[in-house]
Parts: C-alpha cells; sequence; structure tokens
C-alpha cells in the first residue's frame, strides 16, 4: 500500500490550496478520506480533519506548510465520524483555531468527550462568510447532501470548492488516483454512493442552483477524486442527470 505526500492544488503568491496526501493502507480501518488545507500567509485553515486513525499524518502534512498554533479555523462539512472523529485531538493541537460546524450539530460534538467552550462557532442554516486571512471562505448550505446540517466551503481566490460528500467515489482495492482523468470511467465508482446515501433529487437540484452562478474552477471532495477545469462541469452536468436516488429507490 502506497503512501502518497501532500499536492498543491492550487498556489499563487503566499495562498494556496492544498490536499494533505492519503495512506492507501487506511482503507483497511474504514473508508479513504481526503483532508485539505487553505494557506493564506502564516495561516492555516483546515476542511473535514477527519477521524482517529489519520490523525497524526495529517497533521504532519499539516505542520509542513503551516505551524499548528497558526492554524485559526477547523471547518466541518457535518457531523459523521470520517469528519469529526478526531476533533478532540484538534482542539489540543491547534489551540487557536474557531470550530465552524452546523448550529443543528453543535450540541451533539461535545460527545467527543471535549468541553470545546467559546472555540466552537454555529454556521446558521443560510450560510456564512468566514473571515480568513486577506479574504474569507464561504460556508455554503449543501442541506440533506447528505446530512440535514451540511456545508461545503468555498475558497474565492484559488476557486477550489470543497465538496464534502459529493463526488464520493469508492476505489476498489486495486485502484485509486488523485485527479479524475476518465471522466466515464469515474462515474462508475460514484454512482453507488450517490444513488444510496443522497435522500432526494430536490436536494441535488436545490443545491445545483444554489452554486449555478459561482465561479467553481476545481471540486475537491471529502472522497474520492478532484475534479479539475472541464470535469467540473460534467460532474454537475452528471449530478443534474441521475434520475433516482434515496427515497425515488424504495
Amino acid at each position: 500500500m502506497k503512501v502518497h505526500k501532500p499536492y498543491v492544488i492550487y498556489e499563487e503568491g503566499d495562498h494556496s490550496f492544498i490536499w494533505l496526501g492519503l495512506d492507501e493502507s487506511d482503507r483497511e480501518k474504514g473508508v479513504l478520506t481526503n483532508q485539505y488545507l487553505i494557506r493564506d500567509g502564516d495561516k492555516g485553515a483546515l476542511l473535514d480533519a477527519g477521524g482517529y486513525f489519520v490523525f497524526e499524518r495529517v497533521l504532519n502534512s499539516v505542520q509542513e506548510f503551516v505551524k499548528p498554533e497558526n492554524v485559526e479555523l477547523l471547518l466541518y462539512s457535518h457531523q459523521d465520524p470520517d469528519v469529526v472523529g478526531a476533533l478532540n485531538l484538534w482542539v489540543d493541537m491547534v489551540p487557536n483555531a474557531r470550530i465552524y460546524v452546523s448550529e443543528l450539530w453543535e450540541r451533539f460534538l461535545p460527545h467527543l468527550g471535549y468541553d470545546l467552550g467559546e472555540a466552537i462557532n454555529e454556521l446558521p442554516d443560510q450560510g456564512a462568510k468566514i473571515p480568513f486571512g486577506k479574504s474569507y471562505i464561504e460556508a455554503v448550505p449543501a442541506h440533506f447532501l447528505h446530512s440535514p446540517g451540511n456545508f461545503h466551503f468555498y475558497d474565492p481566490i484559488s476557486k477550489v470548492y470543497f465538496s464534502g460528500d459529493m463526488g464520493a467515489a469508492i476505489f476498489p482495492k486495486d485502484k485509486w488516483y488523485l485527479i479524475v482523468e476518465n471522466f466515464e470511467e469515474h462515474v462508475k465508482l460514484m454512482e453507488g454512493f450517490h444513488r444510496r446515501y443522497i435522500p432526494s433529487k430536490a436536494a441535488i437540484e436545490k443545491w445545483l442552483n444554489r452554486i449555478q452562478g459561482m465561479d467553481i474552477r476545481i471540486i475537491a471532495p471529502q472522497h474520492g477524486s478532484i475534479f479539475m477545469e472541464k470535469d467540473v462541469k460534467n460532474f454537475l452536468d452528471w449530478l443534474r442527470s441521475l434520475d433516482k436516488v434515496g427515497l425515488d429507490l424504495l
């Protein structure tokens, strides 16, 4: 099983959007997950920092780019354990970070065994622009995709859109790749997840309409592979074409 080093998806000046690497042996402990860091100057924002088993690897990757004490934001799309499972470890290692999660899930996080105090910030259903560095990170409502309180995060400088579970792909043991190169083949790895985990076509349509006017150059999901340039449109068109998902399958 191969260990993949961090990869800088976007960099211009002192601003970068970074995929934080992956250990293919992680699939033996659970589904493979992607973590991302947005760096602005010497400050960092960590997106869906992940569960317990990936914590050490992700922390080591973060430290290649920013000091832990300079991580200002821990941004969480939703409440699943592969997203928030190591939160109690992260709050010790990045003591200056503000935590953002849906107002629906804020009261559940103490069950991870840590009093978050004033560090936690509730994201309202309509979303928010979170100040960061010279700009902001936009929390984009993506409710019911697949969680009722769910957010994606958009960096307006890099034009990279972190899509959480949208775009998730489940790889067989003999296959993994970071960047989508053959979209038609990649669909085969995405279809099962999206049909089963997304509850309704209406939720997809509402989200697609919400992001329609955004300048998105790259889509970076929490599972699976990254969509670059032309495959952004391919992915969004594919989602709009799905006929049956979730409740439609019953």
